[in-house]
């Protein structure tokens, strides 16, 4: 199958690289060229612009976008519209806010476009393990596109089969859902990045205590040194808090138990907000996931391990590097 790619970030060229190695073709364009060249250079096809890329693909065509969201993304998503023929489809897979999705679907489908947005979980490692996709759109249009989906997901894998999922739809046991009508899928995805908050700081508050079980404060009997590293490893066997996360803790504390590369300022990249306004919406209670959120606003003013740690597994999951803080001295 054929899919144009515009955006050759973190994790656009390597979804193109996936889908390349599956066979399938794609046409690639870039903002900046040097990613362009190194896609061609591997055999994708590159385009000059996204009129160019448009060209290349054979109508009805798909165009995937995988941008920042918000201005970038929503000035590509109208520049598409305008390149883009009825019975073709554009694909949002970066974090889009979901009523943008709802709002430019129902814009598109007055051209006969159809609009499809796809959570997408994987981060830099996905290249390898996979993509964890979330799809919003018409069944028309994400079953049009199941091939796709198929060869970025990670599949099976390793992990035992759910017991009682014989007669249901199997691609969630392959890693991607078709959640519902558009913006689902970017809404499935916001709670997922919501979730993720609070179990990255419930990790990162844990080792703040074992760490500071070590104090000066605390009576001199009562003082452990624990190696943090070798804790964080040991809970990543048989242990009922083990998960990807901690992989990457363990996989930070093992470079360096200091976390000395990382001053702790703990950015958030909009998901969190919006999990928690949608809280607020519908008044659920979600009294971690709003808590984890606003101990990152706290740890732009003060730093403790436990923000290291989070910034570390940010980084290691995403590639995701801290801002310089607004007071740091010039260098």
């Amino acid at each position: 199958m054929q899919l144009g790619v515009i955006g050759l970030g973190r994790m656009g060229a390597n979804i193109a690289r996936r889908l390349h190695r599956a066979g399938h073709r794609c046409v690639v364009y870039n903002r900046t060229p040097n990613p362009v060249a190194e896609l061609a250079a591997e055999g994708l096809t590159p385009a000059s612009d996204s009129s160019d890329l448009v060209k290349k693909l054979t109508p009805p065509r798909a165009v995937w976008i995988m941008l920042p969201a918000g201005a970038i993304t929503e000035g590509m998503v109208e520049a598409m519209s305008d390149l883009l023929s009825a019975g073709d489809i554009l694909i949002d897979g970066g974090n889009t806010f979901y009523k943008d999705d709802i709002r430019r679907a129902k814009t598109l489908e007055a051209k006969n476009i159809a609009y499809v947005d796809v959570g997408t979980s994987g981060g830099i490692w996905g290249l390898e393990r996979g993509y964890c996709m979330m799809i919003g759109g018409s069944k028309a249009a994400v079953d049009h596109l199941d091939p796709i989906f198929k060869a970025l997901a990670p599949g099976l894998g390793g992990i035992a089969r759910t017991p009682g999922r014989e007669a249901r739809d199997p691609r969630p046991e392959h890693g991607y859902i078709h959640a519902g009508p558009a913006g689902a899928g970017h809404f499935v995805k916001m709670i997922h990045n919501g979730i993720e908050y609070g179990l990255m700081q419930a990790y990162a508050e844990g080792f703040d205590i074992l760490r500071g079980k070590a104090a000066a404060a605390l009576p001199e009997t009562e003082r452990f040194t624990l190696d943090l590293a070798d804790i964080a490893e040991v809970w990543r066997r048989g242990s009922v808090i083990s998960s990807w996360l901690l992989d990457l803790g363990a996989m930070a504390l093992a470079d360096d138990s200091n976390l000395a590369n990382f001053t702790g300022a703990v950015e958030d990249s909009g998901e969190g907000r919006w999990t928690v306004d949608a809280a607020v919406e519908e008044a659920v209670p979600a009294n971690v996931l709003a808590a984890s959120l606003f101990a990152r606003f706290r740890s732009r003013e003060e730093h403790t391990f436990g923000d290291k740690l989070l910034s570390a597994m940010r980084f290691k999951f995403g590639g995701h590097v801290e801002r310089p803080a607004a007071n740091s001295p010039a260098k």
